[in-house]
């Protein structure tokens, strides 16, 4: 079988995409078998490599989506920015809105990047620079018109990155607090991390608002 009677071959994949990423973030890279993951969409085992190579390259393929579908969206976010202090606090929102709804994606992509190839790792690597990129020259904006004081350009945006992404390890819906109140406490964070007034806005950005659960606040592990 294939795939399963009335089911296309793209929504196959979709199945297979979501299946995999679930199964990883809850058992591993290593503890995921294929086996488990054809009978989790209702497929055998063999007929998977029909969609990919291995379950290696179905992992770089999982992370190459997450972090393409993130940049992406973080540009459409960034698009409307007024000036540097605006451009921040669309980062912080959608940084976190996105990291609070694809907690699984978001969580492999930071545990499992060690169980790529070496040229599958330099790729993905590569796609978050980018991103990361993208944070500095906010910084480097807001330092070249006095809005900041970041300090060292590199060490802050790798800091706030880590601060920011920490969210998908803890957050759980159902909680204290809900996404949208989360984004207002973690700008306040990192305007005054970078020397900025809380000059916060009224709403989050735009790319992956959704309604929001609230969370359970747990202890951040380290990132």
């Amino acid at each position: 079988m294939g795939r399963i009677p009335g089911k296309s071959t793209g929504k196959t994949v979709i199945d297979m995409k979501l299946a995999a990423t679930r199964l990883i973030a809850e058992h591993g890279f290593e503890g995921m078998n294929l086996r488990m993951l054809a009978d989790d969409i209702g497929v055998k085992a063999g007929s998977l490599y029909n969609y990919i190579d291995n379950k290696q390259s179905l992992l770089h393929e999982l992370l190459s989506d997450t972090m393409k579908e993130i940049i992406d969206g973080l540009d459409t976010a960034l698009a409307a920015a007024q000036d540097p202090h605006d451009a921040l606090q669309r980062f912080v929102a959608f940084h976190i809105e996105f990291h609070a709804v694809r907690r699984d994606a978001v969580f492999i992509g930071n545990a499992e990047l060690r169980s790529l190839s070496p040229a599958q790792r330099q790729d993905i690597v590569a796609l978050r620079d980018g991103y990361e990129a993208r944070l500095r020259q906010i910084l480097r904006d807001g330092a070249a018109t006095g809005a900041f004081n970041p300090g060292d350009i590199r060490i802050a945006s790798h800091a706030l990155i880590a601060m920011l992404s920490g969210v998908c390890c803890w957050y759980q819906p159902g909680g204290r607090h809900s996404v949208a109140q989360l984004v207002v406490q973690y700008t306040g964070l990192v305007l005054g991390c970078v020397g900025a007034s809380p000059r916060v806005r009224a709403s989050s950005a735009p790319g992956t608002r959704r309604k929001s659960s609230d969370s359970q606040p747990l202890p951040t592990p380290p990132v």
